[in-house]
């Protein structure tokens, strides 16, 4: 997911190119191609010179524009919760509100 969010907050909010992030970041060109194509991790180390380059903060990074699959949620989990495999952790009040929200919504048209 943090590969096509590179790519689309690359080109919708800045004028750089590939070859600009990768000089910036001082990387080679196939480690940042393989990042938008979700082929490698980015490391840790490169997340908060990435949020600096593209004007964003780092949960923009991670963020998805497709609704998110919620199965077998638990007590286990407590103040994480597991989504097709991805751990989640809530710090902000303002994105656990938009997904409680959501979660209603979408029992409301469920009809559950």
């Amino acid at each position: 997911m943090i590969g096509q969010n590179l790519k689309s907050l690359r080109v919708k909010k800045t004028r750089f190119t590939k070859q600009d992030m990768v000089d910036a970041l001082n990387i080679k060109r196939n480690t940042y191609a393989r990042w938008e194509k979700n082929g490698n991790d980015v490391k840790a180390e490169y997340i908060p010179k990435l949020t600096e380059l593209l004007g964003v903060q780092i949960h923009e990074l991670f963020e998805s524009s497709k609704p998110l699959s919620i199965n077998n949620i638990g007590n286990e989990y407590k103040d994480r919760s597991s989504f097709n495999g991805a751990v989640i952790i809530l710090t902000d009040k303002e994105m656990v509100e938009k997904l409680l929200s959501g979660l209603e919504e979408n029992i409301q048209e469920r009809g559950i």
